[in-house]
């Protein structure tokens, strides 16, 4: 399975200090608006996502269709491809996409110690 490219969304008590501390780390600036609250932050192919007030815990996102640098790609597993071998491996999900839809998509569900998943195409 294409999972698309990889990042951790953090949710952040100060956009600010988060933004400087990852700046200080090699990180700079990749895409987000630090006035609407969110930053993503790119080092190589490490992309780490800054959320301030947009959600509890942090997330480990995947973007199928989408390089590191948010390049679309000519191969890559659709989400609701995903979806159905989640579903046949009986991974509940907290939230579905419809399958007769194509294109932009998300469905997001919990490892086994809760962690949030979030497959979020864009594509």
């Amino acid at each position: 399975m294409k999972l698309g490219a990889f990042s951790i969304s953090l949710s952040v008590k100060d956009i600010h200090k988060s933004k400087a501390f990852y700046e200080n780390l090699g990180f700079s600036v990749f895409a987000g608006d630090i006035e609407r609250n969110y930053l993503i932050m790119k080092n190589g192919n490490a992309l780490v996502g800054l959320f301030q007030g947009m959600f509890e815990n942090n997330i480990l996102t995947f973007n199928p269709g989408w390089d590191e640098s948010a390049n679309t790609l000519d191969d890559f597993d659709d989400v609701r491809d995903i979806q159905k071998h989640l579903k046949s491996k009986n991974i509940a999900l907290e939230r579905e996409t419809d399958n007769a839809t194509s294109g932009p998509a998300s469905i997001v569900f919990y490892d086994p110690d809760g962690n949030t998943i979030l497959i979020d195409q864009h594509v």
